[in-house]
């Protein structure tokens, strides 16, 4: 199980740990605090970044636009990010709103708007709106991870670490190497954003992570999967089974 990562540009230091405080105690990961464009655009591409928290103003000028304007034309290295700002300037925000930031904060900054602020940039960017807006658990599904909501915080988990998905009702168990996540999302629509090649559909209730099977067992219906799970398969799903070439 890995934590969001989170890089803060800030050149007041004083505020930039404030922050920082405030997300480590919220369970997030803060990989890192750049005061300077060049810091901010070093650490960007060294660490494995989520979000970034953006100071527009760094010194006298706005180089956290700057900044934003940089990794925003990079389509594959563009990761959502927050502005945060004191400034009233109408011409400095017209042209912040030019990088699609995908919130502005004011300075001071409020702890429930900053962890919201988060949600809703991690959502945005994965293009599907409102999945945190229930008390329950949910979701966002993106290439390698799903960023679930569990309690007052998001946690990422690598698709490749999920074992098997099975469905009860209008909830999904998601059942990973390490601990069990609900999200409510039905089999069918958590299926269309999977990949493929990875994941197989092999019960009406199940959705197995074919790198995690040990054993098949076609007499019985069964499969070991990995950490001694066992489920079945129904005989819909048995040329699937027969035509999978991993197996441990």
């Amino acid at each position: 199980m890995e934590k969001l990562n989170i890089l803060i540009i800030e050149d007041n230091l004083e505020l930039a740990y404030d922050i920082s405080e405030t997300l480590e105690k919220n369970n997030y990961s803060v990989v890192g605090i750049a005061k300077d464009y060049k810091d901010a655009l070093t650490k960007y591409y060294q660490f494995n970044v989520d979000l970034v928290i953006i100071d527009i103003f760094l010194g006298e000028n706005p180089d956290g636009i700057a900044f934003a304007e940089t990794i925003s034309t990079v389509p594959n290295a563009i990761k959502p990010f927050l502005f945060l700002t004191s400034s009233k300037d109408r011409q400095i925000f017209e042209r912040a709103k030019l990088t699609n930031p995908f919130r502005f904060l004011l300075k001071p900054f409020n702890e429930l708007e900053l962890l919201y602020a988060i949600e809703m940039a991690i959502e945005k960017f994965y293009n599907q709106s409102n999945v945190f807006a229930s008390k329950d658990e949910d979701t966002v599904i993106a290439n390698e991870y799903l960023f679930i909501k569990k309690k007052s915080v998001l946690k990422k988990v690598k698709l490749q670490d999920i074992i098997y998905i099975e469905v009860e009702n209008r909830y999904c168990n998601i059942i990973t190497t390490q601990e069990k996540f609900v999200i409510q999302i039905s089999l069918s629509k958590i299926n269309e954003y999977l990949d493929a090649q990875l994941f197989q559909q092999i019960h009406r209730r199940y959705i197995v992570n074919v790198h995690t099977i040990e054993e098949i067992t076609l007499s019985k219906g069964t499969l070991l999967l990995k950490n001694d799970h066992h489920i079945s398969f129904s005989d819909r799903y048995k040329d699937i089974i027969k035509g999978f070439s991993i197996l441990k």
